[in-house]
């Protein structure tokens, strides 16, 4: 096994992922799935204090962002790859379960890979994105949110999302954060993302996107969602029906004026629900 504080590299069939290992040997394990248009980085300001709390934390580079695990096509990103490469590193990396953590796209997954393995999932903390069935009935649903989602169009537009948002030194792609994370891990999810390839594989994510995303059944572990008033891509409607696609403990932690990128700009709030959820928060 890797020592604490470790980059590795895990090999899954014919792909082999970026991993980043950090925390306690002994720590009860906790897998970090990111979102886009951001890399394992974003973690890093949660990590840190979850390692402090006693938590080892494991944080991959997803597909598509691994340079080794970047397949060519749409159909290599539909959900049941995401879902497997989530189970295929907990096997790799010996683990029979985990506290599952997601953020933006990396809860998407999240929720699916709980709802689809409970048996391997500890507890699960989601980022922004509401459980798919809340997110799909507000996409039909709420006319605020589908305003709020209407982005997604251009970046199903193959070529042209990759063209838009890399053009004058990826400056659509830097001010999709607002602002608000550190330059330098800014710099270092652009600088991923501009690798050959590596933004065509992060789109085909919304390119092998389907309506099958609403049929995800209720999650049966104990789980939290953070949702941000501020975000301007997730709206309230669904974040407030999540509740409902959960038959287990359910904490519902609103934070107030934080925009979509809670891990780099939240970290504290967010590592407080984590330890809450994984009962490892100090008295």
């Amino acid at each position: 096994m890797p020592s604490p504080s470790d980059h590795t590299h895990i090999a899954l069939g014919d792909l082999t992922f970026d991993v980043t290992i950090s925390g306690p040997a002994d720590g009860a394990p906790v897998v970090l799935l990111h979102g886009f248009p951001e890399s394992a980085a974003s973690w890093l300001p949660v990590s840190a204090l979850l390692n402090e709390s006693g938590l080892r934390t494991y944080a991959p580079n997803q597909r598509g962002y691994s340079p080794g695990a970047r397949p060519d096509g749409v159909d290599s990103y539909r959900i049941d790859h995401l879902v497997a490469d989530v189970i295929g590193l907990l096997d790799a990396l010996g683990l029979d379960t985990a506290h599952l953590v997601g953020h933006d796209w990396g809860a998407a997954v999240a929720w699916i890979v709980a709802a689809r393995h409970s048996d391997r999932i500890r507890t699960l903390t989601t980022v922004s994105v509401p459980h798919p069935a809340a997110f799909g009935w507000a996409l039909r649903e709420d006319a605020d949110q589908k305003e709020r989602s209407s982005y997604i169009r251009l970046l199903r537009m193959e070529g042209k999302a990759e063209h838009v948002l890399l053009r004058d030194d990826a400056l659509a792609l830097r001010a999709m954060f607002g602002g608000v994370v550190a330059p330098a891990l800014v710099d270092e999810h652009v600088a991923l993302l501009g690798q050959p390839g590596a933004l065509n594989a992060a789109l085909n994510w919304y390119r092998a996107m389907t309506s099958d995303f609403a049929a995800t059944p209720a999650v049966t572990v104990p789980t939290t969602y953070v949702w941000s008033t501020g975000d301007t891509a997730l709206g309230r409607a669904g974040a407030e029906r999540c509740g409902e696609f959960v038959d287990a403990p359910y904490e519902f932690v609103v934070l107030d004026g934080a925009t979509h990128w809670i891990p780099e700009q939240r970290p504290d709030a967010l590592a407080e629900a984590i330890l809450t959820r994984t009962g490892t928060a100090p008295d």
